[in-house]
């Protein structure tokens, strides 16, 4: 039986691990076609052997997504090798110092929002120039929780997270006649590597995200990439603009 993303050409960013790398797997397995992108080379290149062993067309690219040139390279790498592009999951982000507002380094904040906001706008830029062309796609972008509500001590990862929001909104009303879906998806925090290193050093940050969550845990990176494939397939035709929580209940309460 077909995926529900059976013959879609897909890039993703960020693909070397955590969200990025299940998110691949679970394309691969609904059918789509694969440009893996990441900044480190050797977890790229893992997902990409992951994806080929089940069974997907798949290619890698190193790409650091701050810089412009790197990333309309990308979407042309794309083009040239499988001819368009279906969908896109602008997921490359980074977490930055925990720091009060006030001791948030001006370095910090601008690398912060250069990778996590800039970021996804380039990516958004070159993707969309070329889904007008096609006169169709589907675009995700990774915000987060701290994209629709306030946390201390990550000042810039919580103003760019809300620019994705943002951004997601703004971007689905100028393109919604084109053809062309734009959604984010907010996830609460998720078991990622960077996340299970940080709770090495504090187990007490871990018991206070369980405690915190309606579903008294914390989520899984394949989790998200469920909403994410979801959200680029033809079944969520009707849907643009959401920053989508995947969260366990949080932002409800």
């Amino acid at each position: 039986m077909a995926g529900i993303l059976d013959g879609k050409i897909s890039v993703i960013t960020g693909a070397g691990s955590g969200i990025g790398r299940a998110t691949a797997k679970i394309f691969a397995r609904e059918g789509a076609s694969l440009v893996l992108a990441d900044i480190i080379e050797e977890g790229g290149q893992e997902t990409l052997q992951m994806v080929k062993e089940l069974g997907a067309a798949a290619i890698f690219v190193k790409t650091d997504v701050s810089k412009a040139q790197e990333v309309d390279a990308l979407v042309a790498k794309v083009v040239e090798t499988y001819g368009q592009l279906d969908c896109a999951f602008n997921n490359a982000g980074i977490g930055g110092k925990s720091v009060l507002t006030h001791e948030c380094s001006e370095e910090d904040w601008n690398r912060v929002l250069a990778v996590n906001l800039t970021g996804v706008w380039l990516c958004m830029k070159a993707e969309i120039t070329q889904m007008l062309k096609q006169g169709k796609g589907a675009i995700v972008n990774t915000s987060s929780i701290m994209g629709l509500t306030g946390a201390i001590r990550v000042p810039a990862y919580t103003a760019a997270k809300h620019g994705v929001a943002g951004i997601t909104k703004a971007a689905a009303l100028e393109y919604a006649r084109h053809g062309i879906r734009i959604n984010a998806v907010c996830p609460a925090p998720i078991y990622t590597p960077l996340l299970v290193k940080a709770f090495e050093k504090r187990p007490d940050i871990e018991e206070r995200y369980v405690r915190s969550e309606p579903m008294k845990r914390i989520g899984q990176p394949e989790e998200v990439g469920e909403a994410v494939a979801w959200l680029c397939s033809d079944r969520a035709s009707y849907m643009t603009g959401l920053p989508m929580p995947v969260d366990g209940g949080y932002m409800a309460q």
